[in-house]
């Protein structure tokens, strides 16, 4: 496990030439750019976990038929320092790092002040975000870092906090129909006060003010008081439809008094974060028309969320799915140590994830009774019992259990849908695709021996009107070292095999991404040179088993 998860990646900043067996849609033309932790160790340190590790973009460029594929270190201003003083000297959420013990007092007095108040890192290995023209590397905190999609080289540090006042952020935005981008974070006690705020920035600029980023146009659309000034709830994700956003402020909370003193304490920031069973969830309905929330007050059983799936409006409710887990064990079983246990322990301590849809009704009826319920719909079994107070308790509908890093055809978000792309995810290593069909509760599968997948991103074919007309895109490791990694390419639709892309790399386990078709590029200024690609060498490809 530790040389899947643990093992530093060199990276692959020049072209390499993918050896493609099968047969590539000749439509599909673009770039899929993915992210996710590639190095953990820096001289004779090394990270706790593994989604402390430095950022490595990696890309694969397809177009007539051919791929290319090129990986790069985010060069953040966390890798640069750590890099320069060959330790890890910049803290990640799951590794607190301390000043060289042959430093003075004066510096070490200085490193635990400024740990206070953290400036939390720009090492942005989660996801790739689009905003306007440009794209940004991003993770959980404020910071987000520019970069060129046709390169992976690292441009400007984007603090949020010029433009909106949050100290964390999520890092999975949504684009609604225009382009423009909606996400959320968390304002830690800003005039007293700990807030959720929601916020948009747009795909365009007005024209008096052309040249500059669509960040400084940056608007906030509504803020939700924390329910704790010191415990914020933790979330990944949150969900939209076509009018709402819905936002679970889950008992999965961080203690900020104790943030505030772990680095003297000698401890982790995710030390800080604590699941309390004993909560609830809290469903919040956010109007986008108004900026106000939904006066209702919902909730649910508590549970921790990572990844929302869709959401959409439905006969006066509002139906909402996710990928639910019972407790907050995910991110425990992710720290290096527990990986390196071998597959077999891990697997057995694995939480199980729970794919759940929830129903609220948008409007209630204040003289229904006591324990009636407010929705009745013949799409779902989920339930909203009114309770004393005006409250209602959400009872969600099972869908399936097993799933996790879901993804839809996103011209369907927040809208009703019927597939969901997901990997089977008991293990910390997901070995099968599946494509869910929510109205038949039936799937359709890939696996292959030995196969270790990321992320299935699926990619709608020109003139679509069928939700499964596409491709999905997986990039694929071999736990058998003669056998190279390679981008698996399938038919959304009858999930059959249509090409694979191999690479001669060692290539890493990534987190999320996105795909970039060449209309949004010049495909000129994508393509290597002529040089780079006559030197580019084939891979060597094992034999197919």
């Amino acid at each position: 496990m530790d040389t899947l998860f643990g093992r530093d990646k060199k990276e692959h900043p020049e072209p390499v030439r993918a050896k493609v067996t099968g047969q590539i849609p000749t439509w599909l033309r673009g770039t899929l750019i993915r992210n996710g932790p590639g190095m953990h160790t820096v001289g004779e340190t090394r990270y706790n976990h593994w989604f402390d590790g430095l950022a490595l973009l990696h890309s694969f460029t397809i177009r007539d038929g051919e791929v290319y594929y090129r990986s790069k270190y985010l060069r953040s201003d966390s890798y640069n320092a750590n890099v320069e003083a060959n330790r890890i000297v910049v803290s990640e959420f799951g590794t607190m790092a301390y000043p060289d013990p042959s430093k003075n007092i004066f510096t070490k007095a200085f490193s635990y002040l400024s740990h206070t108040i953290p400036d939390f890192t720009d090492n942005c290995l989660i996801n790739i975000m689009k905003c306007g023209e440009e794209f940004y590397a991003v993770t959980e905190t404020n910071y987000i870092r520019k970069i060129n999609p046709q390169t992976l080289e690292t441009l400007e540090k984007v603090d949020y906090r010029k433009y909106v006042g949050i100290n964390v952020a999520t890092s999975h935005p949504h684009y609604d129909s225009a382009g423009n981008v909606l996400n959320i974070g968390t304002s830690i006690m800003d005039k007293g006060k700990t807030k959720y705020v929601i916020f948009k920035i747009p795909a365009t600029v007005p024209d008096r003010t052309k040249g500059k980023s669509p960040l400084q146009h940056m608007e906030v659309l509504c803020s939700l008081t924390s329910r704790s000034l010191l415990s914020p709830s933790y979330y990944h994700s949150f969900g939209v439809t076509e009018n709402y956003i819905v936002f679970l402020e889950q008992p999965f909370k961080m203690d900020i008094l104790k943030m505030a003193t772990a680095y003297i304490r000698g401890v982790s920031w995710a030390s800080c974060l604590t699941f309390h069973k004993e909560d609830k969830t809290y469903i919040h309905i956010i109007d986008q028309r108004t900026g106000k929330p939904v006066p209702t007050k919902f909730y649910t059983d508590p549970m921790v969320v990572f990844h929302h799936v869709n959401a959409y409006e439905e006969d006066g409710s509002l139906l909402f799915d996710v990928v639910a887990y019972e407790d907050s064990r995910l991110y425990d079983c992710f720290y290096l140590a527990n990986l390196n246990q071998g597959l077999e322990e891990s697997s057995r301590n694995f939480p199980v994830p729970a794919l759940k849809r929830f129903a609220v009704p948008l409007r209630t009826d204040k003289n229904a009774e006591v324990g009636s319920n407010l929705v009745q719909l013949a799409s779902t079994t989920a339930r909203a019992l009114k309770e004393k107070d005006d409250q209602v308790y959400c009872q969600p509908e099972l869908l399936c259990e097993g799933l996790e890093l879901p993804r839809i055809n996103y011209a369907h978000n927040g809208k009703r849908y019927r597939y969901v792309f997901a990997v089977v995810h008991t293990s910390p290593t997901p070995t099968k695709i599946l494509k869910y069909d929510l109205l038949t509760k039936s799937f359709l599968k890939w696996e292959e021996e030995h196969c270790w997948l990321s992320e299935s991103l699926f990619v709608p074919a020109p003139g679509a009107t069928d939700e499964d007309d596409g491709i999905l895109l997986s990039a694929i490791i071999s736990s058998e070292p003669q056998k190279p990694p390679f981008l698996l390419i399938l038919d959304a639709r009858s999930f059959t095999e249509l090409a694979r892309a191999y690479v001669d790399v060692d290539m890493h386990l990534d987190l999320h991404g996105l795909f970039i078709p060449d209309v949004d590029w010049d495909p000129r200024k994508q393509a290597p040179p002529q040089e780079v690609q006559d030197r580019a060498a084939d891979c060597r490809v094992a034999s197919q088993t």
